[in-house]
């Protein structure tokens, strides 16, 4: 598996991920990324600023994410002992159907702490609802810690974030 930032010729196959990702979701009965999110202009935006990642195999793209060091306004009113270090974020993950169950998620994660880690950044954070038990799980695997809730317009998240450095 390869990762690469995003480039606009990769829209196309984001999005249809995206509706995937959200179809997933709708079977498993998450609320989780309902109506319009994440629409082509998140994406567009995320490429833009030079923060969408595309993961890709021998066939293509295969999972799109955000990657962000520049902090998330809705993790302030996070009260943790990492506050005011600087950290990782990522958003809008999501896994094309013909990938699945192959560890590719867990496989970004991975990624993005060796990105943090070579920025120094030492935290990661991450958020999902409070039912997408996919997500849950991963973050359960990969050590991170629950640290609040946070909101957003679409509504409330459940934090997680990892210390890199211990």
């Amino acid at each position: 598996m390869n990762i690469r930032k995003a480039v606009l010729a990769d829209l196309d196959i984001i999005m249809s991920i995206m509706s995937q990702a959200k179809a997933q979701m709708r079977s498993l009965g998450s609320a989780q990324w309902g109506g319009d999110y994440p629409s082509q202009d998140n994406i567009k935006d995320d490429i833009a600023a030079g923060i969408g990642y595309v993961a890709c195999d021998d066939c293509g793209v295969i999972a799109y994410m955000a990657v962000s060091f520049d902090g998330e306004k809705a993790y302030d009113i996070l009260d943790t002992p990492n506050n005011g270090m600087d950290y990782v974020v990522v958003h809008r993950l999501a896994v094309a159907d013909r990938a699945k169950r192959r560890g590719v998620a867990s496989a970004l994660f991975m990624e993005v702490e060796n990105m943090a880690l070579k920025k120094g950044v030492n935290l990661f954070r991450v958020d999902t609802n409070f039912d997408n038990a996919y997500m849950l799980r991963i973050f359960s695997n990969l050590g991170f810690a629950y640290c609040g809730k946070v909101y957003y317009e679409s509504g409330e998240r459940m934090a997680y974030e990892k210390r890199l450095d211990i």
